[in-house]
């Protein structure tokens, strides 16, 4: 790779997508070259091709961590803080895996009287810093790769609650509605937190519109709020508004 293809790169893991148009407009080349460039990459595998630009590859493993991590960080805070806005004291939810779900403990940190259970080390850790909130990590298999607590210990460990709240993440939001992973016994979790909770919430940037993963975890139209940063396709939109699933906007 060339220098231009490395901060392309970095670009496209800081925002989840980039054009033809302004990324020629930022490195002062032809539309060209920017085109031959994302063609070079797609063929190496570290993009995908889409009209007008480019988005991070699909397939059947998920990015790493740290690359989510730093992946639209500003949306995610934005989906925490109006995620929190909508939980009130005084009450029970389940926060999953995934950096967005972060951002939510992290907006968290000054609610009161809250029960949070958790498969996720990092929320664990950020709410601890909440003297009013009581925090309680499921069992299961250590992802060590993200934090993450699986399998089937984990599913088990939900047995004993009932949530005032459920808030999972997903990897990726398909076309017709349904919200995929790429981990079977993540989704394993993800599923018994939407039957255990009273409302359920999905937290979901605009990236994973883009994406693609394997594994189902459930439809739109099972959730009572999704909460992310970008306006949904008209079809998403009529899903959501057939089965009263509320859309509440970041922005």
């Amino acid at each position: 790779m060339n220098t231009r293809h490395r901060d392309i790169l970095d670009l496209l893991r800081q925002t989840g997508e980039v054009s033809v148009d302004g990324l020629a407009a930022q490195f002062g080349v032809s539309l060209q070259t920017i085109r031959r460039d994302l063609t070079e990459l797609a063929e190496a595998g570290r993009l995908e091709r889409v009209h007008g630009g480019a988005v991070l590859p699909s397939g059947v493993t998920n990015i790493g961590y740290e690359e989510r991590r730093a992946l639209n960080q500003q949306a995610k805070r934005s989906i925490g803080e109006r995620c929190a806005r909508l939980i009130p004291n005084d009450c029970a939810l389940f926060l999953g895996i995934g950096t967005t779900t972060e951002a939510v403990a992290t907006a968290l940190i000054h609610h009161r009287n809250l029960m949070v259970v958790t498969n996720n080390m990092t929320v664990a850790t950020i709410l601890g810093a909440n003297a009013e909130c009581e925090t309680i990590v499921t069992g299961g298999h250590l992802r060590a790769a993200d934090g993450g607590l699986v399998g089937p210990l984990a599913v088990e460990s939900l047995h004993r609650f009932k949530f005032d709240f459920g808030i999972i993440g997903c990897s990726a939001l398909d076309a017709d509605g349904d919200m995929m992973d790429f981990d079977l016994n993540e989704v394993m979790v993800s599923q018994e937190v939407l039957r255990r909770s009273r409302r359920k919430f999905l937290v979901c940037d605009h990236s994973k519109l883009t994406r693609s993963a394997p594994a189902r975890i459930a439809s739109l139209a099972e959730l009572d709020t999704m909460v992310t940063d970008v306006s949904l396709s008209s079809a998403l939109h009529t899903l959501c508004t057939d089965h009263n699933t509320q859309i509440d906007s970041a922005t």
